[in-house]
């Protein structure tokens, strides 16, 4: 089993107010689980950032469906844009101003899901 389908089996963590934000030693563990997603920053916050291609805007259309039902059934949620034969997934911790390891759980169950996924 590889370190992204660990991550993918994980369940996103309430955390609540005792949730704190990842120092840069645990982000740069956590990213090189991952395939091809990046850290950016935004108005000062890290960010887990991701595009995906499709042949389509049907085909993006529905990943970025398959995302929202994923945020919505894990109770975290990303900022997605969805273009023509383009989807770009932002995961980050609203609350914390930047990233927590639930980031990465969604960032690769958001990989799985469009390994899985049939347009």
């Amino acid at each position: 089993m590889n370190s992204m389908n660990e991550l993918s089996r994980e369940k996103c963590d309430v955390g609540g107010k005792d949730a704190v934000r990842l120092g840069p030693s645990e982000v740069t563990a956590l990213l090189g689980q991952l395939s091809d997603w990046r850290v950016v920053q935004r108005d000062g916050i890290d960010q887990l950032e991701k595009g995906f291609v499709f042949s389509d805007f049907t085909a993006a259309l529905s990943f970025t469906n398959q995302v929202g039902r994923l945020a919505e059934e894990e109770n975290h949620h990303p900022s997605i844009l969805t273009e023509w034969g383009k989807v770009t997934v932002t995961w980050w911790s609203h609350s914390l101003g930047g990233l927590h390891r639930n980031d990465f759980i969604m960032a690769a169950k958001t990989d799985v899901l469009n390994a899985s996924v049939v347009y």
